[in-house]
């Protein structure tokens, strides 16, 4: 049996998340939330409140033992993207691209 929690549209490129994604994975749910917790990424904010999230719903809507849960999977997919315009030099304009991720956590029970 497995829980999950998803995050959808977060404002954040999907390439800085899949970085602290890959820190927690397989790991024990402590274990994972020490980690978060001490990672300097903009990523890691996101990803702990889906893993308490993910924690939460395994113990009250599957009833799992929350000391015996850990992170089985963790990705981050792209969402839209917003395309923004930036003048530049001789009345050129650049697109600048504000990346979204959908961001997903599940946790299984050992």
């Amino acid at each position: 049996m497995e829980a999950r929690a998803v995050l959808k549209y977060a404002r954040i490129s999907p390439r800085k998340v899949k970085i602290v994604c890959d820190l927690i994975r397989g790991k024990s749910v402590g274990q994972a939330t020490a980690i978060l917790m001490q990672t300097p990424k903009a990523a890691s904010e996101y990803l702990l409140k889906l893993l308490k999230s993910a924690a939460a719903n395994a113990e009250n809507n599957h009833g799992m033992d929350p000391e015996k849960l850990y992170v089985s999977e963790t990705f981050a997919n792209p969402g839209p993207i917003i395309k923004r315009m930036r003048p530049r030099a001789q009345g050129r304009a650049y697109r600048i691209n504000k990346r979204t991720s959908h961001i997903t956590v599940v946790v299984k029970e050992k």
